[in-house]
């Protein structure tokens, strides 16, 4: 553990490990979700399917009472604009892998359920290029640190 605070340094991409502590958080973080979201949505894209399509027909498929209002709340965090969710609930009709029944509820279709798990095989295979050479347990540890970074400075209120 180290005793002595570590001074921060500019971001450098080719920074060696030695030097990693003092690296910005921030650049990393973004570096990394630029990254990752890019290659998902890529690879999304060949199929002609959206972030906001799949999370879409996960929630619709976990049941309960699922309205169009219920998904555009649920996904709102995660979202990039207040309006993705409701598109790919507008999509996700048009095509037929759901339907909204008399109670405005939304339910996956064969076709949606067909399309569902290909997506389902598609993404499983875009996390583990995402995931290769790194154990669960380095996964676990990142998350946690990451986590513990968010809750930081979430208790941090400005005066």
């Amino acid at each position: 553990m180290t005793t002595t605070p570590t001074v921060p340094a500019p971001a450098d991409p080719t920074a060696p490990d030695a030097e990693l502590a003092s690296q910005p958080i921030g650049y990393w973080s973004g570096v990394v979700h630029k990254a990752v979201i890019t290659h998902i949505r890529d690879a999304m894209a060949r199929v002609d399917v959206t972030q906001p399509m799949w999370w879409t027909l996960n929630r619709v498929d976990a049941g309960g009472h699922v309205t169009r209002e219920v998904v555009v709340a649920g996904l709102a965090d995660v979202a990039d604009t207040p309006h993705d969710a409701s598109r790919a609930v507008d999509h996700l009709l048009h095509r037929g892998w759901l339907r909204t029944g008399d109670d405005e509820r939304l339910h996956l279709t064969d076709e949606g359920r067909a399309a569902k798990a290909r997506v389902k095989e598609l993404v499983t295979g875009v996390r583990a290029r995402i995931h290769a050479g790194i154990t669960d347990d380095e996964y676990v540890a990142a998350l946690k640190v990451l986590r513990r970074m968010a809750d930081n400075v979430a208790a941090v209120r400005p005066a």
